[in-house]
């Protein structure tokens, strides 16, 4: 028996998802300090609104990451 194999070369695509079945991209922050994160939202000013009442409840806390959540594609060229 006698195996054969064929390789070939491809060229993907990657880029962001824009398809209108795609998942939205979402927003979230999280406090640099200890830690805790915001709920992800569709829409920005619901995190910065966590920002601003998770650093009244803890006033040291000064540094914040936004995490955003974008979906993407790969996909290739015959």
């Amino acid at each position: 028996m006698s195996v054969r194999s064929e390789l070939r070369t491809v060229t993907w695509t990657l880029e962001p998802d824009r398809e209108p079945d795609a998942e939205p991209s979402t927003y979230a922050m999280q406090c640099a300090v200890c830690e805790e994160t915001s709920t992800a939202s569709v829409d920005f000013g619901e995190p910065q609104e966590w920002v601003l009442a998770h650093g009244a409840a803890h006033p040291s806390h000064h540094s914040y990451r936004e995490v955003i959540t974008r979906p993407w594609r790969a996909w290739w060229r015959p």
